[in-house]
Formats: structure tokens, sequence, C-alpha cells
């Protein structure tokens, strides 16, 4: 009888000791990373500001150049000027529907989410560049031999709707992270070894590849969805080429530094052209 006595009573603790509890119950979250987002450009159309180029709009608004290129029937050198008004998005097409008797416009599709360039090699494409270039960063697309990682990759219809997993690009120490302010680092810092592997931080396509953004060096930005992209400044060498494909931890490039006084990588995440703190999506685990 005393040791149901003393059951019962320990019971009774419990509840009471539940009952007088006034903090909320610890939650756990399974999954904590960040897939949805807000703000970022979302217009249909930008008005070319001075030291403007076609590159440095479509990092700032999240978009492929080329796409922006052909929505304005415009061909290299892609010369623009200050005060043009340039469409964005797709413009709408006039298609004659024959079961009524007005046009319907229809939106068109986006070519960069749409159709894959099927070709193994594309003809180079030179980087009009121009001399009053901002300190911003842009895209690209192609596809290459890789001379030592040579990875094949499915080519999908489109990209996804949000991006499946992040991993890090590199390893190595974070040696300065994202600041909100208008003058701060945009993205992080990792330093490491000189010609330590970078690696695509999620599934994408290669829209940039190439040196000749200001500021940024051996630069490669990949996109993931629609709406995301991610940059890798600061490489040694580059070996993924505009409009190819790949795939979370596939090796891009090694880690150098050109444009900069230090060999490390930066690394930004973007939607819709706004920055983010990478550290929100990649693994709380480091490599």
């Amino acid at each position: 009888m005393s040791y149901r006595f003393f059951l019962i009573s320990v019971v009774l603790l419990l509840l009471q000791s539940c009952s007088n509890r006034t903090d909320p119950a610890p939650v756990v979250l399974l999954n904590s990373q960040a897939d949805q987002e807000s703000g970022g450009f979302t217009s249909d159309t930008y008005k070319v500001q001075p030291g403007d180029t076609l590159f440095g709009i479509a990092w700032y608004t999240g978009n492929d150049y080329r796409d922006i290129a052909k929505f304005n029937s415009l061909s290299e050198p892609y010369r623009i000027f200050p005060g043009q008004e340039l469409r964005i998005t797709p413009p709408p097409k006039i298609v004659k529907i024959p079961s009524r008797s007005k046009p319907q416009t229809i939106q068109s599709a986006d070519p960069t989410t749409t159709s894959v360039d099927k070709s193994l090699i594309d003809p180079p494409i030179s980087q009009g560049y121009g001399e009053g270039e901002k300190v911003v960063k842009r895209q690209n697309v192609t596809s290459v031999n890789r001379p030592s990682e040579s990875v094949k990759i499915t080519a999908p219809n489109s990209f996804p709707d949000k991006v499946k997993k992040w991993v890090w690009p590199t390893k190595g120490k974070v040696v300065e992270t994202f600041s909100k302010s208008e003058s701060g680092n945009k993205g992080i810092d990792i330093a490491a070894a000189k010609g330590t592997s970078i690696h695509a931080a999620a599934d994408g396509k290669v829209v940039y590849s190439g040196s000749a953004l200001r500021g940024y060096g051996k630069l490669v930005i990949i996109k993931h969805t629609d709406t995301f992209l991610s940059a890798y400044a600061y490489n040694d060498t580059i070996i993924v080429n505009e409009r190819d494909w790949v795939s979370a931890g596939q090796k891009i490039a090694t880690m150098g530094d050109s444009g900069t006084n230090s060999v490390k990588l930066h690394f930004e995440v973007r939607y819709r052209g706004k920055s983010l703190d990478p550290l929100r999506y990649l693994p709380a685990t480091r490599p």
C-alpha cells in the first residue's frame, strides 16, 4: 500500500507542476529553412540609370540577361542608355482563338524556364560590359566539357517551384557575414587554401560564368528557381560554362583571389535580385 501511495503522490505532484507552468512548451522545428520570401524586384519594366549595363540590370532584377535582351530586341554588345525603359518580363503575345471574335492576350513563356539549349557547345559570346559598370553582378548560359569533373546532368524542362536542398559551397572559415546595411556585405565570405573546391549550393542552371563584372573577379551565377539565384565570386578557375545544368554539391570552380586581396569565396543568395543572408539557407553543420 505504501508503494502505491507513493506513486499516486508523484503523479499528483507532476500534474500540479504542469498546471502552474506559464511558459509555452518547447517546439521542435523539423525544417526551419526559409523557402518563401517577399520583396525583391517584381516590376515588368526597368528604367535604365546612368552606369547601368544589361548584365548588372539582370543581376539586380534576378533575371537572365539573354532573356531581357530578347524581350527588348537587343543584340551584342547590348548597348543601353539612361532613361531607356526595358521590359523585364516576356511581352504579351496576341493569339487568335477561332471560337472567339476578339483576339485574346496570352502571356508568353519565359525562355529561360521553358527551353533548354541541347547543343554541346555554344558559339562564344563576347561580354559587352561598359566602363561605367556599377558594382553589381549578373548571369548568362552555355554547355561544354568540364576539365576534371565531368558530371552528366539531365536538363529539366523547367525550374522547380522551390529549392530542393541547400549545401555549403565550400570548406573553410566564415570570415565575414551578411549585412543589411546599404554598404554592407551582401553575402558571406569563406576563407581557405587557394585551389579549394567550390560547389554548387543547390541544383540549377549556370546563367553566368566569366570575369567581366568589376569587383567580383572570376564569377559564377546559378539560377535555382524562377526567383532564386546564387553567386560565387573571386574564383581561381571556373570549370562550368553558361547553360550548364548542375546538381547540388557539384564542383563548379576552385577558390582564388581574383578581384580581391585574399584567397576566399564570396557567396551570395538572392531572391528576385534581393540579397538574403545565406546562413538562413545553408545547413547548420559545416563540411
